[in-house]
């Protein structure tokens, strides 16, 4: 049986001898279809020409892990790190025996979880390489799901995964997009955004939208609840999925952030155009 991949987002689907049809995903207005048409690939696929996970330390008890190279969406999955266990976030849409064994070296994985249906990956097989710790996934964006698993978990609201690491709806982006909200005892806490938030290139603003790839904006409100939700208790640092980072005063940079976009979806500063 083959472990099929959408070429284009890397979202697992069902094994199977005969790929699917299409990619729900990719055929949602958030996301594309390449001018080339529909195209699939496969963990097997994958491994025979060379793909590899490719782990870095970002700070103390944080990693990132991309696939090499770049697979689908090509989203830097999160291993966090805590004495109570580790969660994986956003994980990449490859996963072989090697990156498994790299993850287990640094503590292995109580839980994994994802920000939004963007970024599922091949979040079953990372389960099952790993032991078959629970994979959470937001209870508005479960029809999003293409490869069911028994290890397989539905949240909402607010919910404590582990000490001091926390899942929070945000939505926007999708119903149930989420942050994690990590409280570093004695440290500065930080958020891991997926795009919810999403980290821009100078690392001093960041952006809300529906649709990144087809420019699909949010409206000020929505802006507005998003800002507030993530931001009403501290943190200093906040990374995306793509390598991009807020690395000081990040709750600072996501309000004035939130506060410029609004001025411009309302008109505030229309004088200027």
């Amino acid at each position: 049986m083959v472990d099929w991949l959408c070429a284009a987002c890397a979202v697992e689907y069902p094994p199977g001898e005969e790929h699917p049809v299409s990619c729900a995903i990719c055929d949602d207005e958030r996301q594309y279809v390449p001018r080339d048409g529909q195209q699939w690939t496969s963990l097997q696929r994958l491994a025979e020409s060379g793909e590899r996970i490719v782990v870095t330390e970002l700070e103390p008890d944080l990693y990132g892990l991309r696939s090499e190279p770049k697979v689908g969406i090509g989203q830097q999955g999160m291993l966090l790190r805590t004495p109570a266990g580790n969660l994986l976030w956003d994980p990449p849409g490859y996963v072989d025996a090697a990156a498994a064994d790299r993850v287990r070296e640094l503590g292995g994985v109580a839980v994994i979880a994802t920000s939004h249906p963007h970024m599922f990956g091949a979040q079953s097989t990372w389960s099952r390489l790993l032991g078959d710790p629970p994979v959470l996934v937001h209870a508005a964006d479960l029809s999003w799901v293409q490869r069911q698993q028994p290890s397989l978990q539905t949240w909402s609201g607010e919910r404590q995964i582990l000490p001091g690491v926390t899942l929070r709806t945000v939505g926007g982006h999708f119903r149930g997009s989420a942050v994690a909200h990590w409280d570093r005892a004695g440290e500065h806490s930080v958020v891991l955004s997926g795009d919810s938030v999403f980290p821009g290139p100078s690392g001093r603003w960041v952006t809300f939208m529906r649709s990144y790839p087809n420019d699909i904006p949010l409206s000020g409100a929505v802006v507005r609840r998003i800002a507030d939700r993530v931001c009403d208790r501290p943190f200093e640092r906040l990374y995306g999925n793509l390598g991009n980072a807020v690395l000081e005063d990040a709750r600072g940079v996501v309000l004035r952030s939130a506060d410029r976009y609004i001025g411009w979806v309302t008109g505030a500063f229309d004088a200027l155009t």
